[in-house]
């Protein structure tokens, strides 16, 4: 990379994979997922708080964070290599709840609220009581150079732990201090390990040692190191020493540390080398965190197929139940068969439709003088039969999703959060009234428009426009039970064969359009409470772009055209 600014297309790139790794969520509860939320949550934080910052001010002061294990003398530490009083330590643990950035006057305007750590309020003010970066101008630092002083990364205070993360991140050189007590902890080890596999710049401070013991503790603290991949790190030791009138360690203690600061600070070169190298291994760091995300929406599209895919499954099979029933006439074989039959006159083959329709036209009259006529019970009953058949269909649907969710651990958390979607909808028994009478209503206009010129008829006049289209329904629904034989024989009579045809043909496919709308509605119903597995494959497809792009321009940026 160029030691004095970075290419528009790696921040353009880096900018991309923040904002898709920005809008990828995982919802369901799979194998892993906590991890990758971690991931993503560290990929966001790194890129707003460190590496697009610095990508954009190449040229500010190297930002060494000093953190490592609690009582390992930090603040002194950091006091001791500015030379004079700058942070507050204390007995009490835990300490050092408000981080404190040292700089020269002259550079302030490199930790103003939009450049690093954006997101953490500043302030100037004395103390640990406020949650914000307490920035301190001292010119006794040296241009190029700023020291911030960070919580314990093993503090008991969880939001210690917390922002002692978020800094650590955000170091160009992470300055590890650690004692002979602490120097084995399994915690700071973690953050080192960490540093390592990213390639920051990390030096390791041994502190409060016993002069009998230092040769020894820093041996074994060497090969820690260089098992852990750290061999290339410096490692300065500090004995244990009493402090001044003004609680800093004495000069000499921190002659050697305090040296190799200030000639990296001196050094354009050599500042540009530690911060190139930091960045690079942040970058490729979250990167590879970007391609993981990418495998991790793989495996939320892929939960989420299966649920969606059992819930699809049993409102198809819901709907070919109730195409099942209308085919096969069962309807007719219950108490709408039983009303029908009485309707037409049930035990008696008629010679002729003209004797039905003379001993059906009397029926009608009593409907002239506004009593409730028999077709409109039968009506009334193809209602009751289609209703009872749709709500049990989707209830059924419900209970069978439900289920189906409940077999694995990302569904049970579905339905464990969402009482009562094992049933059908409080509006699933009046939707399908509705969806009932409204095909009806259509039967009813049909027949009016394919009779019209046949409605004066003695025929038409004896059953009415609603006998006629009670008739249409029933041989809609009969199947072949038989039941449709006199309907039948009713319709083709009075309007004749072909338009009753259509009438007929019209009723079954209006019928079987609301029968699928209407499953169709409940079971967008019960999938909605599942996040869209369209959307989780867009974010997917634009996560993985956007770190095949972000990987690209590193390579160019620091590696490189033929890396």
């Amino acid at each position: 990379m160029p030691s004095d600014h970075a290419s528009p297309e790696l921040l353009g790139a880096l900018s991309r994979l923040h904002g898709d790794a920005a809008a990828a969520t995982f919802p369901f509860e799979v194998e892993g997922s906590d991890e990758v939320r971690e991931k993503r949550t560290a990929l966001l934080e790194q890129l707003s708080d460190y590496i697009l910052p610095r990508l954009v001010q190449l040229e500010a002061p190297l930002l060494v964070v000093v953190g490592g294990s609690t009582g390992a003398g930090k603040s002194t530490l950091v006091s001791s290599l500015v030379g004079e009083r700058v942070t507050e330590s204390g007995v009490l643990r835990p300490t050092t709840r408000s981080p404190v950035l040292v700089h020269h006057p002259d550079e302030a305007k490199w930790f103003a609220p939009d450049r690093v750590l954006p997101e953490l309020p500043r302030t100037t003010e004395v103390g640990n009581a406020t949650y914000a970066l307490r920035l301190v101008a001292s010119d006794k630092m040296p241009r190029g150079l700023a020291i911030l002083d960070a919580p314990d990364v093993d503090s008991i205070d969880a939001g210690n732990r917390e922002l002692a993360s978020q800094l650590l991140a955000a170091a160009d050189l992470w300055l590890f201090v650690t004692s002979a007590a602490r120097y084995a902890d399994q915690v700071p080890w973690d953050y080192l390990r960490a540093a390592a596999e990213r390639s920051a710049a990390v030096a390791v401070v041994l502190d409060r040692t016993h002069p009998d013991s230092i040769n020894e503790v820093r041996g074994h603290l060497a090969r820690m190191m260089t098992s852990r991949g750290l061999s290339d790190s410096p490692l300065f030791t500090i004995d244990e020493s009493p402090l001044d009138v003004d609680g800093l360690l004495p000069r000499e203690k921190v002659t050697g540390m305090l040296g190799w600061l200030r000639d990296l600070a001196d050094d354009p070169a050599a500042r540009a080398e530690v911060v190139s190298r930091t960045l690079d291994g942040a970058v490729r760091l979250n990167v590879f965190r970007g391609f993981d995300l990418v495998d991790g929406l793989d495996a939320q599209v892929a939960v989420g197929r299966r649920l969606t895919g059992a819930g699809e499954r049993a409102y198809d099979e819901a709907a070919c139940k109730v195409a099942d029933a209308v085919a096969d006439g069962s309807l007719l074989v219950g108490p709408l068969g039983a009303r029908w039959d009485d309707y037409v006159g049930s035990g008696e083959v008629l010679a002729s439709v003209e004797q039905r329709v003379g001993r059906i036209r009397d029926r009608f009259i009593e409907g002239v003088t506004g009593k409730r006529t028999r077709a409109a019970e039968v009506t009334e009953a193809v209602v009751s039969a289609l209703t009872v058949v749709l709500t049990g269909a989707v209830e059924s649907a419900a209970r069978t999703t439900a289920a189906a969710w409940d077999a694995e651990p990302a569904g049970r958390v579905v339905v464990e959060a969402h009482r009562g979607i094992d049933r059908a909808s409080r509006e699933a028994a009046p939707a399908a009234e509705r969806a009932v009478r409204d095909w009806q209503q259509v039967v009813l206009d049909t027949v009016k428009t394919e009779g019209a010129d046949k409605r004066l008829s003695a025929k038409f006049l004896a059953f009415g426009a609603d006998g006629v289209a009670l008739s249409a329904m029933i041989v809609a629904l009969a199947g072949p039970s038989g039941r449709d034989q006199v309907a039948r024989r009713v319709l083709d009579s009075i309007l004749g064969p072909e338009q009753a045809g259509r009438v007929v043909e019209r009723a079954r496919a209006d019928l079987d359009a609301r029968v699928r709308r209407y499953v169709d509605a409940e079971r967008d119903r019960q999938l909605r409470v599942l996040p869209s597995v369209t959307e989780l494959e867009a974010v997917r497809a634009r996560l993985s772009e956007s770190a095949r792009g972000a990987e690209h321009a590193r390579h160019l940026d620091f590696l490189g055209d033929d890396a």
